[in-house]
């Protein structure tokens, strides 16, 4: 389980990206309902469901920070991974509350109106996403966060349907109004593959993919003096929460006594070769010729 620091320094990291976030996203709304541009809104709406991500982050947090109890003995760890789908789930309504505007603008033309302070906008709307999006993903990697890294993806979708919606104030410029609903749509489909690439790495640990090879595992605790064969390898979790299930084959001759403290160094081994790992459980199989 994550120590309470973890947690504390994930939520006071949201707690800053939420508020930029949501500075960002009024920002683009105002100017862009102001001016009738439906890519500036949309890229705005995109801008204030990132504040949203960083809400359910925080709960999400908050959760997983809560100790085992006699229902969850493995803790509450998940809710953070579970958070991040839900993520996900907002960046595919965002996706679709989009797309519907792009295709009724087609069949509804309005020509915005571009400003030279629509560029400055955008462009200091760009340089704070960027910097955030930089900031959370490195915190997110440091602190092996899933919730830090899913929010900075998102928040770098941003970063990219801003400077579409920057191009196409330049193709409108010069007389293509029709690239208005046209960048809508790409930053629809922006969105959308975002939220995919979230819920398979999401995915994977909810669905208990094994995050470790099994032959590492064997060579690891086969280097153990005392061990003949190491078989039946399980591990599951996320990258800082790997849980290890194996069986072990000791020599012949091994007393009880020795099969456990064997069984204590195996354990050791492998906490110490791969940080990640917080618990292993070892079954012990009598040899051939015990």
């Amino acid at each position: 389980m994550m120590d309470q620091s973890y947690y504390s320094t994930v939520q006071r990291i949201l707690l800053i990206i939420l508020a930029l976030n949501l500075a960002v996203a009024f920002a683009k709304l105002i100017y862009g309902w102001s001016t009738n541009s439906l890519s500036m809104v949309s890229d705005g709406f995109h801008s204030l469901f990132d504040g949203t991500s960083n809400v359910i982050g925080i709960i999400g947090i908050m959760i997983a920070s809560r100790p085992p109890d006699l229902t969850h003995p493995y803790g509450h760890s998940k809710f953070e991974t579970f958070a991040s789908i839900g993520i996900a789930l907002l960046l595919f309504i965002t996706c679709f509350e989009i797309f519907q505007s792009a295709i009724g603008r087609f069949f509804n033309p309005a020509a915005p109106d571009i400003t030279i302070f629509s560029f400055l906008i955008m462009g200091v709307t760009i340089a704070v996403n960027l910097t955030v999006s930089r900031y959370e993903h490195r915190k997110g990697k440091e602190l092996d966060s899933s919730i830090l890294i899913a929010d900075s993806m998102h928040t770098r979708s941003d970063v990219y349907a801003s400077l579409m919606v920057i191009v196409g104030f330049i193709l409108i410029k010069m007389g293509f109004g029709i690239a208005d609903p046209l960048i809508s749509i790409f930053i629809s489909i922006l969105i959308a593959r975002m939220g995919l690439e979230i819920i398979k790495s999401s995915s994977d640990v909810l669905l208990d993919r094994a995050p470790l090879d099994d032959e590492l595992i064997k060579k690891i605790v086969c280097s153990v003096e005392g061990v003949r064969e190491c078989h039946k390898v399980r591990s599951r979790g996320e990258d800082t929460q790997i849980y290890v299930d194996l069986h072990l084959t000791l020599n012949v001759g091994d007393s009880l006594n020795e099969a456990h403290l064997i069984a204590h160094e195996v354990e050791n081994k492998l906490k110490n070769s791969i940080p990640g790992i917080k618990d292993v459980v070892i079954h012990m199989d009598p040899g051939e010729d015990q």
